[in-house]
Formats: structure tokens, C-alpha cells, sequence
């Protein structure tokens, strides 16, 4: 039975973006609790009192305002994470509409008077929820000072619209400072939040860079072996070219001599460049499994390792699951979002079967990029060249199970 959509576009995200979608839409939550708080407040304490038709008209436009302060919102984070600049236009634009509408709220409801009824706090509580989410929204979209002026000259708005409704002193520094204690906590909320999606970007981003800098030291590795091996080799056979050039031009005997050495030269740093190779293609299974483990501790993946006979392999078969830890790692760094990994190996009836499975793949696999999984595909034909096989055929939704099986009874044990 397939998933709803919705569900299966869920478990396709990653993890950063399952973050940033609860953070985008508690904020939207935000922006649409205002007009409903607000029409609420009325139905409350306006029961069975004559509302203007000014301040009718001020409720409806709690709707423009909420709307306008979801795209403060959309705007806004997409700004904090750093993917467009801050949205001025839009937050002033807001800005001025709460503004102008706490003021015609107090303005066209019942009074503020000690004497009203109890629909005469139906304005105030508009004008408070009208100023605290705009507040919460310039809180995210723009810089710390620049919502923090904006949001004083809000409250500085509201108090003077309340002390114009005729409202006592004591009326007047209650829904001031009610404003501005609500405000504070609304906007520092709305700011955590947003600076939890920017951090969990952060880290997945230095998780990448840092599977980025292991396959990058290690070419930087091969290049200065290749560099100390071959750079005075061949600068040596060119020297001895050009003098074996200038003693054929002059048809001396020697030349023949200087052109044997090079051939020599040549032929020793054939030899040399093989065992770098041989060297670098030859991996030890317990250094590759320490250092896999270290590299995935450090991304903060708990990496655990299970090994039954490893030490009776053949080091022809401890170079090829050593590969096989090295590529699995390597995924899990760059592919993946794992919080556990497990590697466990078991030898047992002349075949080692090394399983690597962790728990960060999503249960909907994100579209892969033509020519993807060439490291999976190079390992397969590494195995099947000794008679080995890769399966990942037990994976299941939410975690990814690779399976090397190598024969290796026709491999000599090390005494």
C-alpha cells in the first residue's frame, strides 16, 4: 500500500530540510493566529454590543496584515539563512499596516474608559496581537537593531493610539508593557527557532566539507609520492638525454652508455611508480575499520564494529573488504544522515561477509544524478574479480544494508 504523498515527500527530505520546514510553517502558525485570535477576542467580549462599521472593516484587514506577515516570515528565513537579502520592503510594508491598523482599532472600537463595557478591550487586544507579530516577524527577517527600532516605534505607536481612546495612566503602562513583554518573548521564540535551522545547515554543510577534505587529502597523499618518486627520476633522464645528444652529435661512444643509464632510470622508475600504486590500492581491513570509525565519530554518527575471524584473513581479502569499509564510510559521510552505523563481519565456512548498515537514508530516495553510484559499481567489479558479490538488497525503509560476500578458500591463511 503506497504512502499519501505528503508522507512520502516527507520522509524524501533530509533532515536540514525537515528542520527548516517545521521552523517555516510554526512561524506561518504565527502570522495566522493573529486575525483568529483577534476575531475571537471580539466574538468574546463584544457579545451583544453594535461594533461600528469602521472597526468591522479594521478586522477584516487583521486578514491583509496576517498575510502580509507570512511573506515577512517566508522572506524573512530564507534571508536569516543567508539565501536572498533582507526583505525591507515587505516588513515595512507590514509595518505600517499593523501599525495603521492598532490605531484604527482603538480608534473606531468601544472606549478605553474605566465605565465601558467589557467589549471596550476587544481594540486593545487587536492592537496588541497587530504590533507582537509584526514584532515576531522583523525579529527573523531583519538584523537585531534594525527590529529592534522597528519594533519600539510599533509599541511607541500603540501607546500613544491608546492614550488618544481617553484610557487611564494605569490602562495605558499595563498594555504597554503587556505589548512589549509579549513582543519579546514572541520575537526571541521566532529567533531561536531560526537560528536552529541555520545551525543544523551548518553542520551538514561541515559534514560534507569534511568527506570533501579526506578524499582530497588523500589525492594530495598519492600526488607527493608520485611527486618524490618520479620528479628526480625524470629529471635526472633528461639531463642524461640531452648529454647523450650532444655526444651522438659529436659521435663519441659514450652517448651509447648515457642513453643504457636512462634506460635504467626508466625502467627503476617503472618499478617505483607500480609499488606507490600497489601501495596506495593496498589497504589493511583493521586500520581502514579504526580510521572509518574515527572519521564517522567525528561527524557525530555512533560507529560500531562487530568482527569474528578477521585476523586469519589473507591480506588479498583484508585489501578488498578493506575497500569496501572505505567506500561504505565514504557514503555514509556524503549520502547520508546516520545517527548509528554498524559494521560486522563474520567468517565462517571459507567466506567472509562483511555487512554495513546504517539508519539515515530517507524511505524515499532522493532522484539520483546520471552516472551516480560509480563507487558502489567499482566495488562490485573489484569483488567479482575475486569471486566475491555486493548486495544491498536488505535494505528497508529508513536504513541502507550493504552486504560484501568474499570467498576465500582458495586464498592461503596468514600464519
Amino acid at each position: 500500500m503506497s504512502r499519501p504523498r505528503p508522507i512520502r515527500r516527507w520522509r524524501a527530505m533530509s533532515k536540514p530540510q525537515r528542520i527548516e520546514l517545521y521552523v517555516r510553517w510554526s512561524l506561518y502558525m504565527v502570522a495566522v493566529a493573529q486575525p483568529l485570535l483577534a476575531a475571537g477576542s471580539v466574538a468574546g467580549t463584544a457579545r451583544g454590543h453594535e461594533l461600528s462599521a469602521g472597526f468591522r472593516l479594521v478586522l477584516l484587514g487583521m486578514l491583509v496584515a496576517g498575510a502580509l506577515n507570512i511573506v515577512v516570515f517566508r522572506t524573512g528565513l530564507a534571508a536569516y539563512l543567508g539565501r536572498r537579502p533582507h526583505p525591507y520592503g515587505w516588513a515595512v510594508l507590514s509595518g505600517t499596516v499593523s501599525g495603521g491598523l492598532s490605531l484604527a482599532a482603538l480608534l473606531t472600537g468601544p472606549s478605553l474608559t474605566p465605565d465601558a463595557p467589557a467589549a471596550s478591550a476587544a481594540p486593545a487586544l487587536m492592537a496588541t496581537m497587530a504590533a507582537t507579530c509584526w514584532i515576531t516577524a522583523a525579529s527573523v527577517a531583519l538584523p537585531t537593531r534594525r527590529a529592534v527600532l522597528g519594533g519600539l516605534v510599533l509599541t511607541a505607536v500603540l501607546a500613544v493610539s491608546t492614550a488618544l481612546t481617553g484610557a487611564q495612566a494605569g490602562m495605558l503602562l499595563g498594555a504597554t508593557t503587556g505589548s512589549l513583554l509579549g513582543s519579546l518573548l514572541a520575537a526571541a521564540a521566532a529567533r531561536c527557532s531560526a537560528w536552529m535551522a541555520r545551525v543544523v545547515w551548518d553542520l551538514d554543510a561541515a559534514r560534507e566539507a569534511q568527506a570533501r577534505l579526506a578524499v582530497a587529502e588523500e589525492r594530495l597523499r598519492f600526488s607527493r609520492d608520485l611527486h618524490d618518486v618520479l620528479g628526480r627520476n625524470l629529471a635526472t633522464i633528461a639531463l642524461k638525454s640531452e648529454l647523450a645528444v650532444q655526444l651522438a652529435r659529436r659521435q663519441r661512444p659514450e652517448a651509447v652508455d648515457q642513453m643504457t643509464e636512462v634506460q635504467r632510470i626508466a625502467q627503476d622508475s617503472q618499478r617505483e611508480v607500480r609499488e606507490v600504486v600497489r601501495g596506495y590500492r593496498t589497504v589493511e581491513l583493521h586500520t581502514e575499520l579504526t580510521g572509518a570509525a574515527s572519521v564517522l565519530r567525528a561527524a557525530n554518527v555512533d560507529c560500531r564494529t562487530e568482527l569474528s575471524g578477521a585476523d586469519g584473513l589473507p591480506a588479498e581479502a583484508q585489501t578488498v573488504l578493506g575497500w569496501v569499509v572505505r567506500e561504505a564510510a565514504t557514503n555514509v559521510l556524503r549520502h547520508s544522515e546516520a545517527a548509528n552505523c554498524l559494521f560486522r563481519l563474520r567468517v565462517a565456512g571459507g567466506t567472509a561477509l562483511l555487512e554495513v548498515e546504517n539508519d539515515g537514508v530517507p524511505a524515499v530516495p532522493a532522484p539520483r544524478a546520471e552516472g551516480a553510484g560509480s563507487g558502489l559499481r567499482g566495488l562490485g567489479e573489484r569483488l567479482a574479480a575475486h569471486g566475491g558479490t555486493l548486495d544491498t538488497a536488505g535494505s528497508s525503509p529508513g536504513r541502507f544494508r550493504l552486504t560484501a560476500e568474499l570467498p576465500i578458500t582458495s586464498l592461503e591463511f596468514k600464519k
